[in-house]
C-alpha cells in the first residue's frame, strides 16, 4: 500500500482508496476532513442524481437510503481509524458487528451535502465502536451508534 503522508487533517478520495476496499458505485464518502486523531473526523458525501441508486429510490422522489448513510457513517469510520491508527489494511476489511440505536430524522435528496461526524467510543483491538451523526446545513438526518472489527479478506 502506498503510504499517506501522516498528520493530514483532509484525505481525498485517491486517499480514502487506499484506505478503503469499496469502489463506485458502494464507496459512499467523497473526502474525510478535520481529522482528531484518536478522536474524530468528518466524512463528506455530495449527493448527486447521478447516483445510481436514484433509478429505484424512487424515480419520482428520489430520497437516499437510510442504510447508505449508515454504511457512510461506517467507511467514515473505518477510512479514520486506517489513516490514524496507521493500520496495515492491505488483504483486510473491516466488517459491522452491530448497528444500535439508529435514527433517520430527515430525507436526504440530490443537492445535498451529507457531512457525517464520526467518532471513536471504544477500541479493543481488534473491535471498535463508533458514534456517527450525519447532517445536511447543519440539521440532523441520521445517527448511529456501531461497532466493527478489522478481519483478514480471504
Amino acid at each position: 500500500m502506498t503510504k499517506i503522508e501522516p498528520g493530514k487533517s483532509t484525505l481525498n478520495l485517491e486517499e480514502l482508496m487506499l484506505l478503503l476496499p469499496h469502489r463506485y458505485p458502494i464507496l459512499l464518502i467523497d473526502r474525510l476532513v478535520e481529522i482528531k486523531p484518536g478522536d474524530s473526523a468528518v466524512g463528506i458525501k455530495n449527493i448527486s442524481y447521478s447516483d445510481p441508486v436514484f433509478q429505484g429510490h424512487f424515480p419520482e422522489k428520489p430520497i437516499w437510503p437510510g442504510v447508505f448513510m449508515i454504511e457512510a457513517m461506517a467507511q467514515a469510520a473505518a477510512a479514520f481509524t486506517a489513516y490514524t491508527e496507521e493500520l496495515n489494511v492491505d488483504g483486510k476489511i473491516i466488517l459491522f458487528m452491530g448497528v444500535e440505536k439508529a435514527k433517520f430524522r430527515r430525507p436526504v435528496v440530490p443537492g445535498d451535502q451529507l457531512r457525517i461526524a464520526v467518532r471513536t467510543v471504544q477500541r479493543r483491538m481488534p473491535v471498535w465502536r463508533f458514534a456517527g451523526v450525519a447532517e445536511v446545513d447543519g440539521k440532523k438526518v441520521a445517527e448511529a451508534e456501531y461497532s466493527a472489527m478489522l478481519a483478514d479478506a480471504q
